[in-house]
Order: structure tokens, then C-alpha cells, then sequence
């Protein structure tokens, strides 16, 4: 019986978390929206998601034996490897974080462990399922803090007793105050309120030497759970006791346990981590000492989580064989094959990106849903200046970062922001002075603006 309800609760838990029934094409054409170029590692992670959903197809028997076809992206940084990632996290509502191997160190040194990246997964899960169950439990709640609302503003016993007795209040005048707390005329209402607090984090001052991740977040919450529960008499507003009474009967009608048990099995079947800066922590074989026998450290440490272990986490023990591992590094001074063989194993697909061009550069600029165009335009608006840029201005924008990017270090589209914010500094600085103008930027308008920064190589590697 027990494995029955199991069984159920996973198959329930597998419909709810794996929504996506897109085709690689469908979402390559999604991160097109937000991402330009970058086909390749675009195809890369929508075959490495479709995947995800064509093993859950499949008998129990075998689906256990597929496990996911990690990546590694090769490219400079600013080129779109974080935010292809990104973005693929959301269109599938997946558990996600970023981490920087370069900040993990080897077991026995003061540090990070890998083990942490899990953990922090696994925390992201259980607040995305936890906002889901408030979104879901809103209404329900309503209902209680109205109730609980009219015996702050009708604090009669004869109220109360008349409503503990027949389940319902038939007061005249109780239904009359509900009907003016539902019209808001009562939201100016103040009203005294018992807002409980959490402990103050002080008490944790006493422990001088931060433990293992794991260890300190277990005492921590140990001791937590020990102080008692404080609570402080507020004065507040219909408003602002609506919103806190809201809060506290959304937690009460929350099953802690069931959304942990969620947020652990969409980690196990549907995380994803993005592993940034993998190539700090790679290192040439010809130079195995000094820090680079630490790198190979975090290395050995990692091999284990990519391969499949357990991972032990407040929320339960957390199984990462099916976790879906994104890679990412610029390998000027490294390359792939200065990892380790067993690790190398473990990211079979490797997708090189491409160096923006200026087409790309314009494309950017225009095209995507949050272009930065749109962004600046937008940012204007809200002082009452109209911004136009010319498409002549717009080239002439992709050109310089373009130039910029091939002159010194190649930052990829991040140079497009350091271009747009000395091009507009003047304009943002007398945005309210500028209220009902329009300010077209043109060609003329740029140069007039950056031109002697371009003449002086010098001086544009530091502003630009």
C-alpha cells in the first residue's frame, strides 16, 4: 500500500513538474525572443530538456537508466552562456541556480563545498513550490483574516460567541462592517495587532568559526526552533494588518512537509546548474603545483555530484543523477581536455560560442523583447522624455562597441551597456530638468559625445 501511494505521489509529482511539451524548435524559438545568435548551444539545451521529457515517457525500468547528457559552453564571457541557461530555467519552471566554481575549494580547506551548489538548489525549489502553494491557498485564506479583521474592528464577546456557537456571524452590525471592509472604506481604520517576530540573528554571535554549510544551516535552525516565539503589539492600518494576517494564514494553511517533499523530487528530476567559470579550476598537466593541485581537488570533489550521489539537505536526502549540469568558461589560458578524464566523461556534448559581431551588435540593440533600446526608452519615458534613436545611430552604437571589443578585452554585448551609459550620461543626469522634450540621438549626436574617447585608446580602455 505504501508503494502504491508512492507510486502516485511521484507520477502526480512528474505531471506538475515537467510542463514542457515544446520541440527543440520551439524552444530555440522561445530563447530567440531574449538571445541573439548562439544556435548551437540554443540547440544544445532544447535537446537536452526534450530529453528530459522523453525519459519520462518511458516504463519505470529504464527510465532510471538514462541520465542526462551534460553540456560544457566555450566562449568569452558577455556572449549569452548565463542567460541562455537562465532563461531555459524559466520557460520550463525548473529549479535553478548559478555557482562559480572558482569559490568551491578542495574537502579540508577553509571554504564552499560542492555539496553546497545542491543545497542551494534545493532551497531555490522549496521557495518556487512554497509561492505556488500561497498563490494557491490565497483565497482560502481570505475568508479567515475577513473573519479575523471584524473581531479587530467588533472585539465583542458577544460576537465571538454568538460565532463559536453557530459557525456563522448573523450580527447586523458585523455584517455591515463586512460589507464596508470589503468596499475598502475601512482600510484608514487603525487597529492594535500582535505581529510575531522571528528570534534576532544575534544570538548567533556566539559561534566564532563559521562549520560546513550543512552543519551550521542544521545548528542554526536547531536553535531557532528552541527561542520562543516573540510577539510585539502593533498599531497599523486595515491596510497593513489585511497584508500581515494574510501572511501568517497563508503559512498556517501551508503543508511544509508536502512542499518539501515537491521542491526534492523537481531537484531530482527537472534541476538544473549552471556551473560558471569551470575553467578556473581546470589546470595544464604540465603544472600540477602550487594552487593548481587545489584545483584538482575541486575537480575530484565535483566528479561525484556530476556522476550521480546523495546529497544529505534540511529538506532530506537529495539524489543528483538526474540533475542536468551546464558548464561554462572562457578557457583563454585552459581548455577542456586540462580537466580531468573522469569529469571530461561526464560533459559528452561541448558547444563553442561565437564572438559577436556588429550585425549581432544591432540586433541586440533592437530585437529582443528587452532590448536595450527599449530599456533606455523606457527608463526616459517615466520623466516625460521622449528618446529616439535613428537606425543610423544605432549602427553607428554597434560599430564602437564592436571597435571597442577588438581594440581591448572582448566583453562581449556587456559593452553595449558601457557605450549606451556614456552616450546618455548627460541626458539621464538632466532627465527632470528635460520633462515634455524630444531628444533624437543621431550619428552627429554620438560623436559629438564619444569621439574624444575613441581618439584616445588610453583613456577608452578605462571609461569604455
Amino acid at each position: 500500500m505504501i508503494k502504491l501511494l508512492s507510486k502516485n505521489w511521484n507520477i502526480k509529482i512528474m505531471k506538475s513538474v515537467i510542463a514542457l511539451k515544446m520541440t527543440p524548435k520551439e524552444t530555440v524559438k522561445a530563447l530567440d525572443r531574449y538571445i541573439i545568435g548562439q544556435t548551437d548551444a540554443k540547440k544544445a539545451v532544447a535537446v537536452a530538456l526534450r530529453n528530459r521529457w522523453r525519459r519520462l515517457q518511458l516504463d519505470e525500468d529504464l527510465k532510471d537508466e538514462i541520465l542526462p547528457k551534460n553540456i560544457i559552453m566555450i566562449g568569452a564571457t558577455g556572449i549569452g552562456k548565463t542567460e541562455i541557461a537562465r532563461r531555459i530555467s524559466r520557460l520550463v519552471n525548473a529549479p535553478f541556480v548559478k555557482v562559480e566554481a572558482s569559490k568551491f575549494t578542495e574537502v579540508g580547506y577553509v571554504g564552499r563545498d560542492v555539496e553546497s551548489m545542491i543545497r542551494d538548489l534545493t532551497d531555490s525549489s522549496v521557495n518556487m513550490v512554497r509561492q505556488e502553494q500561497i498563490e494557491r491557498k490565497k483565497e482560502d485564506a481570505k475568508e479567515i483574516v475577513e473573519e479575523r479583521l471584524l473581531d479587530l474592528l467588533l472585539p465583542s464577546l458577544e460576537n465571538n460567541q454568538e460565532k463559536s456557537e453557530t459557525g456563522t456571524s448573523s450580527n447586523p452590525t458585523r455584517e455591515k462592517f463586512r460589507k464596508k471592509l470589503n468596499s475598502g472604506t475601512l482600510d484608514n481604520r487603525m487597529v492594535e495587532l500582535d505581529v510575531s517576530e522571528k528570534p534576532s540573528g544575534a544570538v548567533m554571535e556566539f559561534m566564532p568559526v563559521s562549520l560546513n554549510d550543512n552543519m551550521d544551516m542544521n545548528i542554526r535552525d536547531m536553535l531557532s526552533n528552541m527561542l520562543p516565539k516573540q510577539s510585539k503589539r502593533r498599531r497599523v492600518s486595515i491596510e497593513d494588518a489585511r497584508k500581515i494576517l494574510q501572511q501568517e494564514e497563508v503559512n498556517k494553511l501551508i503543508d511544509m512537509e508536502e512542499v518539501s517533499r515537491e521542491a526534492v523530487s523537481r531537484v531530482e528530476q527537472s534541476g538544473i546548474v549552471f556551473l560558471d567559470e569551470v575553467d578556473k579550476v581546470a589546470s595544464r598537466r604540465s603544472n600540477s603545483q602550487g594552487p593548481d593541485v587545489s584545483r584538482e581537488g575541486v575537480q575530484r570533489d565535483l566528479l561525484p555530484i556530476v556522476e550521480g550521489s546523495t546529497v544529505n539537505t534540511k529538506y532530506g536526502p537529495v539524489k543528483t543523477d538526474h540533475i542536468l549540469f551546464i558548464a561554462a568558461g572562457a578557457f583563454h589560458l585552459t581548455k577542456p581536455s586540462d580537466m580531468i578524464p573522469e569529469l571530461q566523461g561526464r560533459f559528452p556534448i561541448r558547444v563553442e560560442l561565437l564572438s559577436l559581431s556588429k550585425d549581432d551588435f544591432v540586433r541586440i540593440l533592437t530585437e529582443p523583447k528587452n532590448a536595450l533600446i527599449v530599456q533606455y526608452t523606457a527608463l526616459m519615458k517615466t520623466e516625460g522624455v521622449e528618446l529616439e534613436f535613428t537606425k543610423d545611430a544605432i549602427d553607428t552604437i554597434a560599430e564602437i562597441a564592436c571597435q571597442i571589443n577588438e581594440d581591448s578585452e572582448n566583453i562581449g554585448a556587456r559593452r553595449l551597456h558601457t557605450v549606451m551609459e556614456q552616450l546618455l550620461e548627460d541626458v539621464s543626469f538632466k532627465a527632470p530638468e528635460l520633462k515634455g522634450k524630444k531628444i533624437s540621438v543621431t550619428p552627429k549626436y554620438i560623436k559629438s559625445r564619444l569621439s574624444s574617447l575613441l581618439k584616445n585608446q588610453d583613456l577608452s580602455r578605462y571609461i569604455l
